[in-house]
């Protein structure tokens, strides 16, 4: 059975990376999402996709230099025209509080270097701990950089390689780096990729599925997962309804 995430609550229905998308998806009965993460000039965990402002709340600026408590008075609904209320940028913690039936998160971490990646994973797992989300959580990048710093350091949950372009092998990157889930983009994925990966022991999630004919595609191929902006139409395919 394919499980579906909404992509950044359910992008395409809400505001991104806010509490009404994640409400958006769970109301759809989709209780997996993925999320994007980035560090505040306080190093608290900010559920938000781009490393600057403007796009999602207007302002200039980059997110790492405003505190926590900063961002969370700026109103990010920009990224869906036409949303009548405001949305605050929330931190990971806020969205725990206020989600608790979401069962699994894909936390995409936006890092660049060793030092950040010690800070956020760090902080990751502070909150998996004091939330007990052990078996609810994977940490997703594209960053080689903090996957390999996962893996030397012993992290204690489990990663993902994020892979958009596949200019490199993404089966063997996956395995070097020690994940248990590879994010591909769904054009990297075809059904011999798919097998190889999956005989390897790897979670495969594709995104970003949007077009319910490529949802049933992609769900025929036997993908362990798909993200997705529409919540709501995944869980229509997925159940036979589309």
């Amino acid at each position: 059975m394919t499980l579906i995430y909404g992509h950044r609550g359910a992008r395409a229905e809400a505001p991104e990376n806010t509490l009404p998308s994640f409400q958006k998806a769970l109301d759809a009965g989709v209780t997996r999402v993925e999320l994007d993460l980035h560090l505040s000039a306080d190093q608290q965990l900010m559920v938000i996709h781009d490393p600057t402002l403007k796009r999602t709340t207007g302002l200039r600026g980059k997110v790492a230099q405003h505190t926590a408590a900063e961002l969370t008075r700026m109103d990010a609904r920009l990224g869906l025209p036409g949303w009548p209320t405001p949305c605050p940028i929330p931190t990971l913690e806020q969205l725990l509080q206020a989600c608790p039936q979401i069962e699994h998160y894909q936390l995409e971490v936006k890092s660049g270097s060793e030092r950040q990646s010690r800070i956020v994973l760090n902080a990751i797992m502070a909150l998996v701990e004091r939330y007990q989300l052990h078996d609810k959580v994977v940490v997703t990048s594209a960053s080689r950089t903090l996957l390999r710093y996962a893996k030397r350091s012993g992290f204690a949950l489990p990663t993902g390689l994020v892979e958009e372009y596949g200019l490199l092998n993404p089966l063997k990157s996956a395995r070097r780096y020690g994940c248990q889930y590879l994010i591909l983009n769904w054009k990297l994925c075809n059904a011999e990729r798919l097998r190889q990966a999956q005989a390897q022991g790897l979670h495969v999630s594709v995104w970003t599925v949007n077009d319910a004919a490529r949802m049933q595609q992609l769900i025929n191929m036997g993908v362990d997962s798909l993200i997705t902006d529409y919540p709501a139409r995944a869980m229509e395919v997925s159940q036979g309804r589309g």
